[in-house]
């Protein structure tokens, strides 16, 4: 463990590889790891059971009521701008397609022998969404809860090594250099303060557990459209965003504990979370293809692609690949509005999946 925490400091540090995350994660599992550690409950004679400051904020932050990851989405919603997507509906199209991965990877890891539970658990890793993955893995009590968050935050910060070769894998030259004009709409304040209200009760129908996550997102989005809480927005975007993950990040350390994280489970989980980060790319292109079937004005596949949770990484990757195949060919707002699609559609993803399991279950 003190190997594999110092290899996340140096993806980290050297790699620039999700730094605000990976850092703490690995930094905090070397703390954890230490004989009789201190950020760690344990029983002295003379003193008796004294509380260690990582596990208390597990307890608090995460088991008891998953208060870290939710906070963070007020953050991230406080950050997106659903102007491109409004212009073009269409690609809430995408936010849905790009999330089979998910579903295809728990069949995966049920077939390979992980309980229900567990299973869903590791499937979310596809939603290309960290916070998601802890909430749903903690809900769902899964033991593997600290390798689903190192796999789901490795494979966001891979994004731009792991999407491309996807990409390149279901289409051609010829598919990737499809232009498509860009004319935005002009998209009301009303629109705009009206959008995340409306997300927030058509989720909160179809997917009661996605509540929490999508609610969340969606009052930090109102913050931002609002235009009468600038300062709450700002704070929001960087001062909540930056605490909150930085705390997420040496909490979440609690468990990766040696004997919670080091055994063949762990490898299984980090393979099955690349099968389901690549089948949800494969599922946003593929999506897209058959949509070209039947429409006059073609979408270019890659397009698909950009509709995982991953923000803004994926549209800027789609972007790269556009501007390669043909410098003048600029895809970057389509690829924005799939991206911000994919952020409601991972969360709402993450609720279905809750619903289904406890359904199942009970």
């Amino acid at each position: 463990m003190y190997v594999i925490g110092a290899l996340l400091i140096y993806l980290a540090i050297c790699k620039d590889f999700e730094p605000a995350l990976l850092l703490p994660m690995g930094f905090g599992a070397i703390l954890v790891n230490l004989p009789a550690s201190g950020v760690l409950d344990q029983t002295l004679e003379g003193i008796g059971k004294t509380n260690g400051i990582i596990e208390w904020l597990f307890h608090v932050g995460i088991e008891a009521s998953e208060a870290l990851p939710i906070l963070l989405f007020i953050g991230i919603g406080a950050m997106i701008d659903f102007g491109p997507l409004l212009s073009n509906p269409k690609m809430f199209l995408f936010g849905a397609a790009a999330q089979f991965g998910i579903f295809f990877a728990i069949c995966v890891a049920t077939l390979l022998g992980f309980s229900l539970n567990d299973a869903a658990s590791i499937g979310i890793i596809g939603a290309a969404d960290g916070p998601t993955s802890i909430l749903v893995s903690q809900i769902l009590k899964s033991k593997y809860i600290g390798a689903i968050a190192v796999a789901a935050y490795s494979y966001m910060a891979l994004v731009p090594i792991i999407q491309p070769a996807a990409i390149k894998l279901v289409t051609t030259k010829k598919e990737r250099m499809i232009r498509m004009p860009y004319n935005p709409k002009s998209i009301s304040k009303t629109t705009r303060i009206l959008f995340p209200i409306i997300v927030t009760f058509i989720a909160g129908l179809v997917a009661p557990q996605s509540v929490s996550l999508v609610g969340f997102l969606m009052f930090g989005n109102l913050l931002r459209e609002c235009n009468v809480l600038k300062s709450l927005s700002e704070t929001a975007q960087n001062e909540l965003a930056n605490l909150i993950t930085l705390l997420l990040g040496i909490t979440i350390s609690f468990s990766m504990r040696a004997e919670a994280f080091v055994n063949i489970s762990t490898l299984l989980i980090m393979c099955i979370g690349l099968i389901a980060f690549i089948f949800d790319t494969i599922g946003g292109v593929l999506f897209a293809k058959l949509l070209n079937l039947f429409s006059k004005q073609k979408i270019n596949p890659m397009i698909g692609a950009a509709g995982i949770s991953a923000f803004p990484m994926s549209a800027r990757v789609v972007q790269k690949m556009s501007l390669k195949e043909d410098p003048t060919n600029h895809l970057l707002m389509h690829a924005i509005g799939a991206n911000v699609s994919g952020q409601i559609g991972s969360v709402v993803a993450g609720g279905i999946v809750l619903k289904l399991v406890s359904d199942l279950i009970h």
